[in-house]
């Protein structure tokens, strides 16, 4: 069994964005409504630049970009 390690998988922290905010409280009937839920759910999220940086652009994140250049 592999280990869960949220801290180093900053995209856990975005599914669990996508999660809270369209699916709260939402029980679909079939898979083509979580597919067009994701479709307008993801972009909105791509959009918010700052609520995407602060939710996965951790200092250590930052760090490794920043001296990989």
């Amino acid at each position: 069994m592999a280990g869960y390690s949220p801290e180093l998988n900053p995209q856990e922290h975005l599914w669990d964005e996508i999660r809270e905010k369209e699916f709260p409280n939402r029980m679909l009937s079939d898979m083509a409504g979580v597919v067009r839920t994701l479709k307008m759910g993801l972009p909105r999220l791509a959009a918010d630049q700052d609520r995407v940086r602060s939710i996965c652009a951790w200092p250590w994140i930052v760090s490794l970009s920043l001296n990989a250049n």
